[in-house]
């Protein structure tokens, strides 16, 4: 009898060892009124084999959740946690979008200006070539909507070309964002700008180096200083490609595990893709950016919340948001599409109103971002340091649907703001 009890005994504390083993790491505070956004983070993380994640919410500005799950380090157990820093890939795009259209605001830039005779960047042309004469018809406005004329499945996307692009012009790799647009400025255009939608990352490349060219200042700098700084967002900050900032998750490739590294002591060899396939510090203005999930719904708060903050006044926010000429490209020609791209959001009008929801994803490999503004004064963020859910979906996409639902079994939202216990 007495060996019995010991081997169940032994049996019992094993279970309980793999079960503490296993279970998933949580930080930040609880509110039993959100248990929903808790349910669903935690059943996301772990039945999609997501190393970590974090996602924070407002309602009305307030922080009122921000928690992390998993781990920001699987091999040494570190956990996420709530103010941990995420690559947000092209969430990048709408704070340079609403930067842009600050100095626009401010009387420093014009919509309609021509974005090269902005550039001082001559054209790398190749011999027996000419430059493209609709170079000069791209605006400003063309670049904030994906309209500038150039479509990477037609040609490429040079950001992912730095080998080639910076060899072509005699340089060492890997290709600046100055060698990116030179090359480029010789490359012909794959429409006339304004006519169509097609998503760019050169064109968000250019909106950086107009803000450096009106402002005299560094992108970086002039973004962390004079666009974050007023809005209480001090910790975001451009990316490195093989260095972890203090307080950064490591990333985890899922699908092509290496790449051909542009940077780095081993260029032309193989590189874990997080780390080397390609050059962040050439996407600072289209997908640099390192920010926790509490700073991104700080900057989507504000936006929302425009007339609070002043980020914007009432007809930028009105211009922001206004659907663009030309064919999104989700729904028949010739019918109003559902979903369109304004200056740096993806928008879609609610039924019977004039409200719109708005919204971005990121994408790199290792990374699966999105920021929503919902139409009811709700905002999130949701992180994740991988690119693939176990059934090879974006994380990002994955997730939309399911925190609206969870936002939408909120009874009763808290009234308080875990911004103000955050200062």
């Amino acid at each position: 009898m007495t060996s019995r009890l010991f081997l169940a005994t032994l049996v019992f504390f094993h279970c309980f060892f793999l079960l503490a083993k296993d279970k998933l790491p949580e930080t930040g505070e609880v509110f039993p009124e959100l248990a929903s956004f808790d349910e669903l983070m935690q059943s996301f993380v772990q039945k999609n084999e997501i190393p970590g994640g974090a996602l924070a919410v407002s309602k009305d500005g307030r922080l009122v959740y921000a928690r992390g799950f998993g781990y920001a380090n699987r091999e040494k157990k570190e956990p996420v946690n709530p103010e941990s820093l995420f690559r947000i890939a092209s969430i990048s795009k709408p704070l340079t979008a609403v930067a842009t259209l600050q100095l626009i605001e401010q009387g420093e830039l014009k919509l309609d200006d021509s974005v090269f005779d902005l550039l001082p960047h001559k054209a790398h042309l190749p011999k027996g070539r000419k430059i493209d004469s609709k170079l000069k018809d791209i605006t400003v406005a063309h670049l904030m909507r994906h309209q500038g004329g150039w479509h990477r499945d037609k040609s490429i996307d040079p950001l992912f070309h730095s080998i080639e692009i910076a060899t072509s012009l005699g340089k060492q790799p890997p290709a600046s964002q100055d060698d990116i647009i030179t090359f480029m400025k010789g490359w012909p255009l794959d429409f006339e700008p304004g006519t169509r939608y097609a998503y760019s990352n050169l064109g968000y490349c250019l909106l950086g180096r107009v803000i450096e060219q009106t402002t005299g200042r560094n992108y970086e700098t002039y973004m962390r200083n004079s666009f974050l700084k007023p809005l209480g967002i001090t910790r975001m900050r451009s990316g490195k490609t093989l260095q972890r900032t203090e307080g950064e998750v490591t990333y985890y490739p899922k699908g092509q595990l290496v790449g051909i590294a542009v940077t780095g002591p081993h260029i032309g060899a193989k590189a874990p893709r997080p780390y080397g396939a390609w050059y962040i510090e050439a996407m600072d203005s289209l997908g640099g950016w390192i920010a926790s999930a509490p700073d991104l719904v700080r900057f989507g708060s504000a936006v929302d919340r425009f007339e609070h903050s002043k980020i914007l006044n009432t007809q930028t926010i009105k211009t922001m948001l206004e659907r663009p000429k030309g064919h999104f490209g989700n729904d028949k020609k010739g019918e109003p599409d559902k979903v369109y791209y304004g200056c740096g959001w993806s928008v879609r009008e609610v039924p019977n109103s004039k409200k719109t929801n708005r919204w971005h994803t990121g994408a790199l490999s290792g990374t699966s971002t999105i920021l929503v503004i919902r139409h009811d004064g709700l905002c999130w963020a949701a992180l994740f340091n991988t690119n693939q859910t176990s059934d090879k979906q974006r994380p990002s996409r994955k997730i939309d649907p399911l925190i609206h639902k969870a936002a939408d079994a909120v009874k009763q939202w808290p009234k308080h703001n875990l911004f103000e216990t955050k200062e």
